[in-house]
Protein backbone atom coordinates (compact mmCIF):
# COMPACT_ATOMS: atom_id res chain seq x y z
CA UNK A 1 0.00 0.00 0.00
CA UNK A 2 1.33 3.43 -0.90
CA UNK A 3 1.08 6.04 1.85
CA UNK A 4 -1.58 8.75 1.68
CA UNK A 5 -0.43 12.27 0.83
CA UNK A 6 -1.58 14.89 3.32
CA UNK A 7 -3.74 17.45 1.54
CA UNK A 8 -3.61 21.05 2.69
CA UNK A 9 -7.12 21.90 1.45
CA UNK A 10 -8.52 19.12 3.66
CA UNK A 11 -6.53 20.29 6.68
CA UNK A 12 -4.80 16.91 6.98
CA UNK A 13 -2.04 16.47 9.55
CA UNK A 14 -1.46 12.77 10.18
CA UNK A 15 -0.65 11.79 13.75
CA UNK A 16 2.49 9.62 13.87
CA UNK A 17 2.87 8.91 17.61
CA UNK A 18 1.21 5.61 18.54
CA UNK A 19 1.36 6.34 22.27
CA UNK A 20 -0.66 9.52 21.78
CA UNK A 21 -3.08 7.63 19.53
CA UNK A 22 -3.57 5.08 22.34
CA UNK A 23 -4.18 7.89 24.87
CA UNK A 24 -6.86 9.37 22.60
CA UNK A 25 -8.66 6.03 22.24
CA UNK A 26 -8.34 5.45 26.00
CA UNK A 27 -10.33 8.66 26.39
CA UNK A 28 -13.48 6.68 25.50
CA UNK A 29 -14.63 5.79 29.01
CA UNK A 30 -18.44 5.67 28.95
CA UNK A 31 -18.72 2.51 26.86
CA UNK A 32 -21.40 1.09 29.17
CA UNK A 33 -23.74 3.54 27.40
CA UNK A 34 -22.86 2.68 23.78
CA UNK A 35 -21.20 -0.01 21.68
CA UNK A 36 -20.61 1.83 18.41
CA UNK A 37 -18.05 4.52 17.61
CA UNK A 38 -17.55 6.65 14.50
CA UNK A 39 -14.03 7.78 13.67
CA UNK A 40 -13.98 10.96 11.60
CA UNK A 41 -11.05 11.45 9.22
CA UNK A 42 -9.05 8.29 9.98
CA UNK A 43 -6.35 9.17 7.41
CA UNK A 44 -3.98 6.21 7.44
CA UNK A 45 -5.53 4.55 10.47
CA UNK A 46 -3.29 5.26 13.45
CA UNK A 47 -6.34 5.57 15.72
CA UNK A 48 -8.22 2.93 13.74
CA UNK A 49 -5.59 0.28 14.49
CA UNK A 50 -6.26 0.69 18.21
CA UNK A 51 -10.04 1.09 17.89
CA UNK A 52 -10.30 -2.17 15.95
CA UNK A 53 -8.57 -3.99 18.80
CA UNK A 54 -11.35 -2.93 21.17
CA UNK A 55 -13.71 -5.88 21.55
CA UNK A 56 -16.28 -3.68 23.31
CA UNK A 57 -16.71 -1.40 20.30
CA UNK A 58 -17.99 -1.70 16.75
CA UNK A 59 -15.98 0.84 14.76
CA UNK A 60 -17.27 2.90 11.82
CA UNK A 61 -15.06 5.29 9.83
CA UNK A 62 -15.77 8.18 7.48
CA UNK A 63 -13.20 10.04 5.39
CA UNK A 64 -13.83 12.65 2.71
CA UNK A 65 -10.47 11.90 1.09
CA UNK A 66 -10.82 9.32 -1.71
CA UNK A 67 -7.15 8.39 -1.41
CA UNK A 68 -7.53 7.70 2.32
CA UNK A 69 -10.70 5.71 1.67
CA UNK A 70 -8.96 3.40 -0.83
CA UNK A 71 -5.94 3.04 1.47
CA UNK A 72 -8.15 2.09 4.43
CA UNK A 73 -10.30 -0.21 2.30
CA UNK A 74 -7.18 -2.18 1.42
CA UNK A 75 -5.83 -2.04 4.99
CA UNK A 76 -9.12 -3.08 6.64
CA UNK A 77 -11.06 -5.27 4.18
CA UNK A 78 -13.19 -6.49 7.09
CA UNK A 79 -14.77 -3.03 7.46
CA UNK A 80 -17.11 -3.37 4.48
CA UNK A 81 -19.91 -0.79 4.61
CA UNK A 82 -18.68 0.49 7.97
CA UNK A 83 -15.96 2.35 6.05
CA UNK A 84 -17.60 5.35 4.39
CA UNK A 85 -16.21 7.73 1.79
CA UNK A 86 -18.04 10.97 2.44
CA UNK A 87 -18.29 14.32 4.19
CA UNK A 88 -19.01 14.00 7.93
CA UNK A 89 -20.60 17.46 7.97
CA UNK A 90 -23.15 16.34 5.35
CA UNK A 91 -23.53 12.79 6.68
CA UNK A 92 -27.02 11.70 7.77
CA UNK A 93 -26.01 10.09 11.04
CA UNK A 94 -29.55 8.84 11.69
CA UNK A 95 -29.28 6.56 8.64
CA UNK A 96 -26.18 4.89 10.06
CA UNK A 97 -26.91 4.82 13.80
CA UNK A 98 -30.25 4.14 15.43
CA UNK A 99 -29.09 4.18 19.06
CA UNK A 100 -26.38 5.77 21.19
CA UNK A 101 -22.83 6.06 19.89
CA UNK A 102 -19.54 7.92 20.29
CA UNK A 103 -17.47 10.04 17.92
CA UNK A 104 -13.67 10.17 17.88
CA UNK A 105 -11.04 11.73 15.68
CA UNK A 106 -7.99 13.83 14.97
CA UNK A 107 -10.19 16.50 13.46
CA UNK A 108 -9.20 18.92 10.67
CA UNK A 109 -8.64 22.27 12.38
CA UNK A 110 -10.28 24.27 9.58
CA UNK A 111 -13.71 22.78 10.37
CA UNK A 112 -13.44 22.40 14.16
CA UNK A 113 -16.46 24.54 15.04
CA UNK A 114 -18.62 22.89 12.38
CA UNK A 115 -17.76 19.44 13.76
CA UNK A 116 -18.70 20.52 17.29
CA UNK A 117 -22.00 22.01 16.12
CA UNK A 118 -22.73 18.73 14.29
CA UNK A 119 -22.14 16.85 17.56
CA UNK A 120 -24.49 19.26 19.34
CA UNK A 121 -27.11 18.74 16.65
CA UNK A 122 -27.05 15.01 17.41
CA UNK A 123 -26.61 15.37 21.17
CA UNK A 124 -29.44 12.97 22.01
CA UNK A 125 -27.50 10.10 20.44
CA UNK A 126 -23.86 11.17 20.72
CA UNK A 127 -23.09 10.07 24.28
CA UNK A 128 -19.39 10.82 24.12
CA UNK A 129 -16.87 12.53 21.86
CA UNK A 130 -13.10 12.41 22.16
CA UNK A 131 -11.25 14.62 19.72
CA UNK A 132 -8.06 16.43 18.90
CA UNK A 133 -8.46 20.09 18.00
CA UNK A 134 -6.26 23.15 17.73
CA UNK A 135 -5.29 23.82 21.35
CA UNK A 136 -6.93 27.24 21.30
CA UNK A 137 -10.28 25.70 20.27
CA UNK A 138 -9.99 22.87 22.82
CA UNK A 139 -9.28 25.38 25.60
CA UNK A 140 -12.16 27.59 24.48
CA UNK A 141 -14.57 24.66 24.69
CA UNK A 142 -13.43 23.83 28.23
CA UNK A 143 -13.27 27.45 29.50
CA UNK A 144 -15.40 28.59 32.41
CA UNK A 145 -17.32 31.84 32.78
CA UNK A 146 -15.26 34.89 33.64
CA UNK A 147 -12.31 33.93 31.44
CA UNK A 148 -11.24 35.49 28.13
CA UNK A 149 -11.53 32.16 26.25
CA UNK A 150 -15.14 31.62 27.37
CA UNK A 151 -17.50 32.06 24.43
CA UNK A 152 -20.35 30.71 22.31
CA UNK A 153 -18.90 27.20 21.98
CA UNK A 154 -18.13 27.05 25.71
CA UNK A 155 -21.74 27.79 26.70
CA UNK A 156 -23.50 25.69 24.06
CA UNK A 157 -21.29 22.64 24.63
CA UNK A 158 -21.40 22.88 28.42
CA UNK A 159 -25.18 23.21 28.33
CA UNK A 160 -25.41 19.61 27.14
CA UNK A 161 -22.03 18.02 27.90
CA UNK A 162 -19.52 17.68 30.70
CA UNK A 163 -16.12 18.51 29.25
CA UNK A 164 -12.63 17.37 30.18
CA UNK A 165 -9.43 18.82 28.73
CA UNK A 166 -7.36 15.63 28.57
CA UNK A 167 -3.90 16.65 27.32
CA UNK A 168 -1.92 18.80 24.89
CA UNK A 169 0.03 17.60 21.84
CA UNK A 170 3.13 19.18 20.24
CA UNK A 171 3.32 19.83 16.46
CA UNK A 172 6.23 17.41 16.01
CA UNK A 173 4.00 14.38 16.48
CA UNK A 174 2.27 15.03 13.13
CA UNK A 175 3.22 14.72 9.49
CA UNK A 176 3.21 17.40 8.24
CA UNK A 177 3.49 19.28 11.57
CA UNK A 178 0.83 21.98 12.06
CA UNK A 179 1.90 25.50 13.03
CA UNK A 180 -0.01 25.31 16.32
CA UNK A 181 -0.21 23.09 19.38
CA UNK A 182 -3.14 20.71 19.71
CA UNK A 183 -5.42 19.70 22.55
CA UNK A 184 -7.52 16.61 23.18
CA UNK A 185 -10.90 16.99 24.88
CA UNK A 186 -13.67 14.64 25.94
CA UNK A 187 -17.36 15.55 25.86
CA UNK A 188 -19.66 13.37 27.97
CA UNK A 189 -23.42 13.87 27.70
CA UNK A 190 -24.82 15.31 30.91
CA UNK A 191 -28.17 14.58 32.57
CA UNK A 192 -29.94 17.55 30.96
CA UNK A 193 -32.52 16.20 28.51
CA UNK A 194 -33.90 19.63 27.63
CA UNK A 195 -33.10 23.13 28.81
CA UNK A 196 -35.54 24.78 31.19
CA UNK A 197 -36.23 27.49 28.61
CA UNK A 198 -36.92 28.00 24.90
CA UNK A 199 -33.85 26.22 23.45
CA UNK A 200 -33.89 28.04 20.11
CA UNK A 201 -34.05 31.39 21.92
CA UNK A 202 -31.27 30.24 24.28
CA UNK A 203 -28.95 29.70 21.30
CA UNK A 204 -29.95 33.12 19.90
CA UNK A 205 -29.31 34.87 23.22
CA UNK A 206 -25.91 33.20 23.67
CA UNK A 207 -24.77 34.04 20.14
CA UNK A 208 -26.02 37.64 20.33
CA UNK A 209 -24.36 38.15 23.71
CA UNK A 210 -20.93 37.00 22.57
CA UNK A 211 -21.08 38.57 19.12
CA UNK A 212 -20.72 41.89 20.93
CA UNK A 213 -18.91 40.55 23.98
CA UNK A 214 -17.42 43.90 25.06
CA UNK A 215 -20.87 45.41 25.42
CA UNK A 216 -23.29 44.86 28.28
CA UNK A 217 -26.12 42.48 27.51
CA UNK A 218 -28.53 45.43 27.53
CA UNK A 219 -26.80 46.61 24.36
CA UNK A 220 -25.75 43.24 22.93
CA UNK A 221 -29.29 41.81 23.13
CA UNK A 222 -31.08 44.86 21.74
CA UNK A 223 -31.65 42.98 18.47
CA UNK A 224 -33.32 40.13 20.37
CA UNK A 225 -35.33 42.22 22.85
CA UNK A 226 -35.93 45.97 22.40
CA UNK A 227 -34.28 48.01 25.16
CA UNK A 228 -37.62 49.58 26.08
CA UNK A 229 -38.82 46.14 27.17
CA UNK A 230 -35.76 45.40 29.33
CA UNK A 231 -36.16 45.88 33.07
CA UNK A 232 -33.51 46.68 35.70
CA UNK A 233 -32.42 43.06 36.13
CA UNK A 234 -28.70 42.80 36.94
CA UNK A 235 -28.16 40.39 34.02
CA UNK A 236 -28.63 43.20 31.52
CA UNK A 237 -25.76 45.14 33.12
CA UNK A 238 -23.31 42.24 32.76
CA UNK A 239 -21.28 41.06 29.78
CA UNK A 240 -21.83 37.65 28.22
CA UNK A 241 -18.55 36.19 29.53
CA UNK A 242 -19.72 36.79 33.11
CA UNK A 243 -22.72 34.43 32.80
CA UNK A 244 -22.67 30.70 33.47
CA UNK A 245 -24.80 28.23 31.52
CA UNK A 246 -27.41 28.38 34.29
CA UNK A 247 -27.36 32.18 34.12
CA UNK A 248 -28.00 32.07 30.37
CA UNK A 249 -30.95 29.73 30.93
CA UNK A 250 -32.38 32.15 33.51
CA UNK A 251 -31.71 35.10 31.17
CA UNK A 252 -33.52 33.31 28.32
CA UNK A 253 -36.53 32.77 30.61
CA UNK A 254 -36.43 36.49 31.46
CA UNK A 255 -36.25 37.53 27.79
CA UNK A 256 -39.22 35.26 27.01
CA UNK A 257 -41.25 36.85 29.83
CA UNK A 258 -40.35 40.44 28.91
CA UNK A 259 -41.06 39.89 25.21
CA UNK A 260 -44.75 39.21 25.89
Amino acid sequence: MSLVRAKKHLGQHFLTDKKIAAKIVDGLVHTDQYSQVLEVGPGMGILSDILLERKDLETFMIDIDVESYHFLNEKYPQMGERLINGDFLKMDLKKVFSGKYAIIGNFPYNISSQILFKVLEHRENVVEMVGMFQKEVAERCASKSGTKDYGILSVLIQAYYNIDYLFSVKPGTFNPPPKVNSGVIRLSRNERVTLDCDEKLFWTVVKAGFNQRRKTLRNALSGVLPKVKMDDNIYFEKRAEQLSVEDFITLTQLVTKLAL
